[in-house]
């Protein structure tokens, strides 16, 4: 290990023991709900909740069926909290009530008198109880601001005593959030802590100074998460969506109510929607990159209809480091950056100069993406250099995953320093090179990669190579084998035209050629992680190394 990822490490446990340290006094005093200012006793107004809804889960959560996470509990008549729960991840969603706004699809009065009974369930099991994944600070947040847009639904015909029940909760829960949000680790469970609490203050009879304590939270936290480019700092393409779906409902009632929106809410909202933008296909679905996962188009339709910003897609995100390389309805990605630093990393992947390419209505190159419902072995996997459109060397990523029980898996011994250059030639093809050294430690050697797309995004061209420092093309191989990996979308079929040439095609009929003018190309099975209906079987091309280069093409077929 180097001594400057020692160095690092050193920081990141003495910087998680004084998190953790903090975290553990702050638990150890007694909740007050009126901590955060304000005392939960009255609504004034259910934010909106722009999340599809779907009457099917709305029935079968009548019928004491949950669908969740891609598990199904049968409770029956029974309280779901009383019974085993499938996974941890549908645990997350049970107890986040976000299936609330289901019911919206069917608000008779037995399915809001069932909703109120499943949240009085959990105020009586679970309400007073500080423990266990209920009380998870992500949850919590999750479970506020699903409380506070379905308390129509919830609250509809409620006698005094469970208003007074639910009221009371709620107010325990934020003063609980108020007070632990501070020592959350950086990232997403932070910053959808403040939204939640930024949306408390100004939906419930809070005073002027909380709402604007509230709102300078907000302010320091955006600033902190959203960079000048619209990425989240995660590096995640999906995380400006999820934001999305809370910040848009949090600004338009900070306007319904007259109060002032924090300083840096819209303009965070404005910079994030050209960075959805840059990260959509031209088939319309998201990027799987940095911890992504399936996208319901619903749901990102449901965000971009309030997109004010409208606009070509711009050929890069400096600050997240991403490459955009277009023409005509062909549109390739590539992950130009290292990971993020410190507990940031800890979803980040092993995927440096990994590429995307879709074309039509169509992805044809992907990669593996992360697994929605999976277990912990699975999201790890999809973490490597193995399961992105890259190079691996051996059995080694570009980056390696600690094994820490106390810091938890970061990314470590990684790229460090990423060398981009990017051309226009004269016939108005793009051109992109870049380089990282997340291999030099370990075999001395640079991994470049370049490609080249033409005008009318029908021919591609591409080249990996390995380098020596100096930038000279190495001599000879890693003392590892290398392997270029291309992951195929499940949805496309593969048609072996010879050792060198495969075609891609396409449900519709478009298709590609990938093809080596020396070599051979190989079909292997490959896992795809991010469908929406869980892990998938799919298909990759390999191509080994048996020189210092490989160069590869495609040509599209309409």
């Amino acid at each position: 290990m180097r001594i400057s990822d020692r160095r690092r490490l050193i920081s990141l446990y003495l910087a998680e023991s004084w998190r953790r340290t903090g975290l553990a006094i702050s638990l150890a005093l007694p909740v007050f709900s009126g901590r955060a200012g304000f005392r939960a006793m009255r609504l004034v107004v259910a934010p909106t909740d722009l999340r599809a809804i779907d009457p099917f889960v709305a029935e079968e959560i009548f019928q004491g069926r949950y669908p969740l996470a891609g598990r199904v509990l049968d409770a029956d008549r029974q309280s779901p909290f009383d019974l085993e729960l499938p996974s941890q991840q549908f645990a997350v969603r049970l107890h986040g009530f976000g299936w609330l706004r289901h019911i919206r699809a069917d608000k008779s009065h037995a399915a809001c008198e069932n909703a109120r009974w499943v949240v009085d369930q959990w105020i009586h099991l679970h309400g007073g109880r500080v423990t266990g994944i209920a009380w998870d600070a992500d949850v919590v947040a999750q479970r506020i601001v699903a409380w506070l847009s379905h308390s129509p639904v919830v609250l509809q015909d409620a006698d005094a005593g469970f208003y007074r029940r639910f009221m009371a909760s709620l107010s325990y829960q934020i003063g609980y959030l108020h007070r632990i949000a501070g020592f959350l680790p950086e990232g997403l469970p932070r910053l959808r802590a403040r939204i939640a609490l930024a949306m408390a203050s100004i939906s419930t009879e809070a005073r002027s100074s909380a709402i604007r304590r509230a709102g300078r939270q907000l302010n320091r936290e955006l600033e902190r998460q959203i960079l000048p480019d619209g990425s989240h700092v995660s590096r995640n393409p999906q995380a400006a969506v999820e934001l999305l779906f809370d910040l848009l409902p949090l600004r338009q009632t900070y306007i319904n109510l007259g109060h002032d929106v924090p300083q840096r809410l819209i303009p965070a909202i404005d910079r994030m929607y050209p960075a959805v933008r840059f990260f959509r296909h031209s088939s319309g679905d998201l990027a799987l990159f940095n911890g992504a996962s399936s996208t319901l188009a619903t749901d990102l339709m449901s965000v971009l209809r309030y997109d004010e910003t409208a606009g070509q897609p711009f050929k890069a995100l400096p600050h997240a480091a991403y490459q955009r390389l277009s023409g005509g309805d062909t549109v390739m990605l590539l992950d130009t950056g290292h990971a993020p630093s410190g507990s940031l990393s800890r979803t980040a992947h092993a995927g440096c100069l990994s590429l995307e390419l879709s074309s039509g209505r169509n992805r044809f190159i992907v990669n593996s993406g992360s697994p929605r419902f999976a277990g912990e072995k699975l999201r790890q996997l999809a973490r490597t250099s193995a399961a992105h459109s890259t190079v691996a060397i051996g059995d080694m990523s570009s980056a390696r995953i600690a094994s820490s029980g106390f810091l938890g898996p970061l990314l470590v011994a990684g790229v460090a320093k990423v060398e981009i250059s990017r051309q226009t030639g004269p016939d108005g093809s793009d051109r992109l090179s870049a380089s990282h050294d997340g291999y030099l430690a370990r075999f001395g050697v640079l991994h470049e990669r370049e490609v080249r797309i033409n005008e009318a995004g029908t021919k591609i061209a591409g080249r990996d190579r390995f380098l020596l420092p100096e930038g000279l093309p190495a001599p000879e191989l890693p003392s590892e084998p290398a392997i270029a990996r291309f992951h195929i979308h499940p949805a496309i079929s593969l048609e072996r035209m010879d050792e060198r040439r495969v075609r891609l095609i396409a449900p519709d009929g478009e298709s590609w050629v990938f093809s080596l003018p020396v070599g051979e190309v190989e079909i292997a099975e490959d896992i795809f992680f991010a469908d929406v209906s869980g892990v998938r079987p799919s298909q990759q091309l390999e191509i080994a190394f048996h020189g210092p280069e490989i160069r590869w093409f495609l040509a599209h077929h309409a």
